[in-house]
C-alpha cells in the first residue's frame, strides 16, 4: 500500500495564542486567525447576549428555500466595502473560487493564472469548459507573451490571481495586473483570502481596494474569525452565478448564526478589528525587522513567513524539535507545494509578537544552521 505520510492532528483546545497539543500547551504559529478573533471567549459571549435568536441550520440551498435578511444584509455590506454592484456568498473559500472559475471560464473562454494560485483555482480551471494557460508566479512579462500569444483566439479572457500568496507570502503587483487586463481586454480576478480584514490598508478591501478589479473573491474565515466566503463584483457576473455556479446552486447556505456572527463583528465590532490589526501590523513590521538583520532572505512582506528547507524528512524533523520547545507548526510538503520547496510556515497573528518567536528563529537559524 502506498504511504501517504500526512495525517490530522487531533488537538485538545485552543486559548489565546495557544493551542493545547498532545497535553501541551504550544505557541500556534499555523493558524490564519490573523487578528487573534477566534479565541476571544468574551467576544462570543457578548454576540450571543444580544438577544436575536439564530437557527444553527439553514436546512436547504438558498435557491431552494428561499434567504433570510441577515444573508443580504451581509453582502449589501461587502458591495459597499469593495464598492461593487453586488455580492454572492458561498460557504468556503475553496467552493468559491471553484464555483466562481468553474462558471465563468466557458466554452471558447480563457484563464490566466499565476502558477502558486491556490489548489481551488486550479481546480476551477479544471472544471471549466474553458480553457487555461498558467504564467510563472509573479512573472508579469511571461504572462504578457502569453496574452500576445493566445488572447486573440478567445471570446472571453480572465486573469487570476492571489493577492498575498498562501504558501509564499509575497503579493502580486495588481497595478501591473490593472495595466495588462485594459491592454488586453481581459477581466482581472483577485483572490484576498489572506489580505480581507488582515493586511489591508483600511477596513476591509483587500490590497487591491480602489483599483480597476473586476471580480473579488475572500473568506470570512481567516482574519474575520468566522465562516464563509463571497465574491463580489458586477450586477451581470453575479446573475450569472446565481445561474450557473454549481457550489452555490447545489449547497446548503451557510447557517444563519454564521452569517450574523460575521455580520455584527463587521458592523459593531469595527474598532477592535483596527486595534487588532494594527497589533499585527507591528508584529510583522517588528519579525521582517529581525529577520533582515539577521541577514535572513525572504520574499515574504506579509504575515506568512515561510522557511524553506526543501528536504521533506529534514522538515519534519525541525518541525518535532520545534515542537518540543513550545510551538506548534507543521510540515508543509508536497502536493500542497512543489517537490524540492518542503517548508515551515510561520503564520504570525495580532497574538504573537517577535519576542514569542525569537526562539524558534534563533533555533532554526544559529544551532541548526539553516538557511531560507
Amino acid at each position: 500500500m502506498k504511504k501517504y505520510p500526512r495525517e490530522i492532528k487531533n488537538i485538545n483546545y485552543r486559548f489565546d495564542k495557544y493551542i493545547n497539543y498532545n497535553d501541551k500547551n504550544l505557541i500556534n504559529l499555523s493558524s490564519n486567525d490573523y487578528l487573534g478573533l477566534s479565541t476571544k471567549k468574551d467576544l462570543v459571549d457578548e454576540f450571543l447576549e444580544t438577544g436575536k435568536n439564530y437557527f444553527f441550520s439553514s436546512a436547504s440551498a438558498r435557491l431552494l428555500s428561499g434567504t433570510e435578511t441577515v444573508y443580504n444584509d451581509l453582502e449589501l455590506l461587502i458591495s459597499q466595502i469593495f464598492n461593487k454592484e453586488r455580492t454572492l456568498l458561498y460557504n468556503t473559500g475553496y467552493q468559491c473560487n471553484l464555483g466562481v472559475i468553474s462558471a465563468l471560464n466557458e466554452k471558447g473562454d480563457v484563464v490566466f493564472s499565476d502558477k502558486l494560485n491556490h489548489a481551488s483555482i486550479i481546480d476551477g480551471m479544471r472544471l471549466s469548459s474553458g480553457d487555461f494557460y498558467r504564467y510563472r508566479h509573479l512573472d508579469y512579462e511571461n504572462l504578457e507573451d502569453l496574452l500576445i500569444k493566445h488572447r486573440n483566439n478567445y471570446r472571453n479572457a480572465l486573469i487570476v490571481s492571489e493577492s498575498v500568496f498562501s504558501m509564499d507570502g509575497d503579493c502580486a503587483d495588481i497595478k501591473k495586473l490593472v495595466e495588462l487586463k485594459n491592454k488586453y481586454n481581459c477581466k482581472l480576478m483577485i483572490d484576498e483570502a489572506h489580505a480581507f480584514m488582515a493586511v489591508d490598508d483600511d477596513f476591509g478591501g483587500g490590497i487591491s481596494k480602489g483599483l480597476d478589479v473586476d471580480i473579488v473573491t475572500a473568506t470570512f474565515g481567516k482574519a474575520l474569525a468566522s465562516f464563509g466566503a463571497f465574491v463580489t463584483a458586477s450586477e451581470e457576473t453575479i446573475i450569472q452565478l446565481i445561474n450557473k455556479s454549481r457550489s452555490f446552486i447545489f449547497s446548503t447556505a451557510i447557517p444563519p448564526i454564521n452569517i450574523a456572527w460575521t455580520y455584527w463583528l463587521l458592523t459593531q465590532k469595527a474598532e477592535l478589528i483596527m486595534a487588532q490589526k494594527a497589533k499585527l501590523f507591528k508584529n510583522i513590521a517588528d519579525t521582517h525587522l529581525y529577520l533582515k538583520q539577521s541577514n535572513i532572505n525572504t520574499t515574504s512582506v506579509t504575515q506568512i513567513i515561510p522557511i524553506i528547507l526543501k528536504d521533506t524528512e529534514l522538515t519534519e524533523r525541525v518541525c518535532e524539535q520545534l515542537q518540543s520547545l513550545g510551538y506548534f507548526v507543521l510540515p508543509i510538503r508536497p502536493p500542497t507545494v512543489p517537490e524540492g520547496s518542503s517548508r515551515i510556515r510561520i503564520s504570525l497573528t495580532a497574538e504573537t509578537t517577535l519576542e514569542d518567536i525569537k526562539p524558534l528563529l534563533d533555533n532554526i537559524f544559529d544551532e541548526l544552521k539553516l538557511a531560507i
